[in-house]
């Protein structure tokens, strides 16, 4: 089976990239990611989205769009891999930048996706066809939900993406 989004699979929602600004449409900008030129993915910054409630005119919203030809620094939103082309949602508000917060999809509270925040990213994929589905979970919420008599399972959540101690 040939699956579209392998070379996508390595990106997720809250790791920091570089992007080349493309070109300009009125709700944002369309981007290209570093590294991932040829890997058949979309890359947007939905302008409007990010800084629409903390400007007060388009103009001045326009006045933050990136240049076209100049990297940015980024962080990735969302990534949606139902259909080809995967589709990658990227953030610059410095806020963001500084520590990406989502909801958790187990509880629905806030769960910060940054290093060192409290978030896993699981992604969901089938043998049945290509495509996959991100879960953004609080790591006590994926640990929990994990059947207590399956306890290895249950340490590796507790643990995945932490420095062992000594390391």
């Amino acid at each position: 089976m040939e699956r579209f989004e392998s070379e996508s699979l390595p990106l997720m929602p809250g790791q920091k990239v570089q992007a080349k600004v493309l070109c300009h449409h009125p709700w944002g900008v369309i981007v290209e990611i570093a590294g991932y030129e040829n890997a058949g993915l979309s890359a947007s910054v939905d302008m409007i989205g990010q800084f629409s409630e903390t400007t007060s005119s388009y103009d001045e919203l326009l006045a933050l769009f990136p240049p076209i030809g100049s990297q940015i620094d980024a962080v990735i939103q969302q990534i949606n891999r139902w259909h080809p082309p995967v589709s990658v949602r990227l953030s610059i508000r410095p806020a963001d930048l500084e520590s990406l917060a989502r909801r958790c999809d187990f509880c629905g509270e806030t769960t910060t996706l940054s290093p060192g925040g409290d978030a896993l990213v699981l992604d969901s994929r089938s043998h049945e066809g290509p495509g996959s589905h991100t879960i953004i979970a609080h790591r006590h919420c994926l640990a929990e939900r994990i059947r207590p008599e399956n306890g290895g399972e249950r340490a590796r959540a507790w643990k995945i993406g932490k420095m062992h101690e000594g390391s």
